[in-house]
């Protein structure tokens, strides 16, 4: 495959031209009530071409992998009709490495009626509890190989395994309705949804309880967040902020994420990186062949990094990051995050929570939007916090405000860091990547709650 690949970029003029081949192997389940909707098996081969003519990039996907020099003239000639200027391109050594999956329980070894077995339990479990009308279960893995290979002589074959389950407990009564869900994951160890049985039960009765739960008094309050929350928030409202080619494309974004700009307190530090190990978005290469690294995105409060593909690190005059990703070949490698998380402080959880008065503990996450540095989450579960202590179970909280007015206000940083391995994230049709995000629990002061 190597001398194919090498063989087919000869002869063609351009600045930088890559291949990349994929296969494939996936597995869906997926229930909506006691019915399981879908049950299967799919399989996949293809693969793309890129090509950089004069900074302008021709890109072709195919499932043939015939003729693939012919396949190479076509996305140069693209390029050559869109390029009038300089290339700009950061420089990568040339490496070649094949990198081979690190698992536990292999998943792919599973038979299919082994894994609709647990399932059924999980959803037996669920759909036992008084009051849940109804549940939405769904688990899905994956084994993919790929290709790379490029004009300036790198070539690595990567494998990867990635497996996700979410379970969801839906309550009604007298035209109320409620719901929690549980979200998690593995960089290819099924034994990461196995004996989930307590937890099943315990989101079905969480979402029963709600039912009857108050609803909080809007307004400003102190707010505990915990790691799951605080993971989606960093990596929601910072990390998609924190990507170069949002910055570059957008001027008011470029006068906002300004290097050197402070953000938060010195117990603040924000991490971005594929280096860091045994994640959902870990890696060793990139999907540009760019070794992975660990970015400080916030180091002590102070902005000190963005995240880059080899052309935005070129175009900033910055280092390259290894963030260029894309989630399969009919897609080009854009800029992406990895494993996205606050790293913890030396504060316990008792002690931040011992001087609120009356706070809001906000936990897991149900959805939200952010529109550049502004956003609106909604908590999976909250409770209220009062003289110090977790007191009654209320509605859900939808948590609104500025990213950065917030990141200033966190006072207090746990020592409890987790990360969460569920969900995945979308950009430019690219959706669900893999990625995880994490923090220990966070104290904000004077975040807006909306309530009652």
């Amino acid at each position: 495959m190597q001398d194919r690949l090498f063989s087919a970029l000869k002869g063609h003029n351009a600045d930088y031209i890559e291949i990349r081949l994929e296969e494939s192997k996936s597995t869906r389940l997926i229930y909506r009530g006691e019915r399981l909707e879908e049950a299967g098996r799919t399989a996949g081969i293809g693969g793309n071409v890129r090509a950089l003519v004069k900074g302008g990039w021709g890109f072709i996907s195919f499932n043939n992998l015939e003729n693939l020099s012919q396949k190479v003239t076509l996305a140069v000639e693209q390029a050559g009709y869109v390029g009038k200027e300089e290339s700009k391109f950061s420089p990568s050594a040339p490496v070649t490495d094949r990198v081979e999956v690190e698992f536990g329980k292999n998943p792919l070894d599973i038979p299919l009626a082994e894994k609709k077995a647990l399932l059924d339990e999980y959803n037996s479990i669920m759909l036992g509890i008084p009051q849940i009308t109804t549940t939405s279960i769904g688990y899905a893995d994956g084994k993919k190989k790929v290709s790379f290979a490029n004009s300036e002589g790198t070539y690595i074959e990567q494998n990867r395994i990635d497996l996700t389950l979410r379970l969801t407990a839906i309550a009604g009564k007298g035209g109320e309705v409620q719901q929690v869900g549980l979200s998690t994951g593995s960089k290819g160890d099924f034994s990461a949804i196995e004996k989930l049985h307590s937890r099943a039960k315990d989101i079905a009765d969480r979402a029963v309880a709600l039912l009857t739960a108050p609803q909080v008094k809007g307004g400003p309050y102190t707010v505990v967040l915990d790691p799951v929350l605080a993971g989606v928030f960093v990596h929601e409202a910072f990390g998609h902020l924190s990507e170069a080619d949002h910055i570059y494309e957008n001027p008011q974004l470029r006068e906002m994420m300004v290097l050197g700009r402070r953000f938060g307190g010195k117990h603040l530090d924000i991490v971005d990186g594929a280096a860091v190990p045994g994640y959902r978005g870990s890696f060793k290469y990139d999907d540009e062949g760019v070794p992975a690294t660990k970015t400080h995105l916030i180091k002590e409060g102070v902005l000190t990094s963005r995240l880059h593909s080899r052309e935005t690190a070129a175009k900033m005059g910055e280092p390259i990051t290894g963030n260029a990703r894309a989630i399969s070949y009919l897609f080009p490698p854009i800029v992406r995050m990895t494993n996205t998380y606050i790293e913890p402080g030396t504060t316990s959880f008792a002690d931040m929570i011992s001087d609120i008065k009356e706070g809001v503990y906000a936990r897991d996450w149900y959805g939200g939007t952010t529109s550049l540095e502004m956003f609106t989450f909604s908590a999976g579960e909250a409770y209220m916090i009062r003289n110090g202590k977790i007191e009654e179970l209320v509605r859900p909280v939808v948590l609104t405000g500025n990213v950065f007015t917030t990141l200033e206000n966190i006072d207090a940083i746990g020592n409890d860091l987790d990360m969460n391995q569920g969900g995945g994230c979308g950009k430019a049709g690219q959706s669900p990547l893999p990625v995880s995000n994490g923090s220990p629990h966070i104290r904000i002061r004077n975040c807006l709650v909306g309530g009652k």
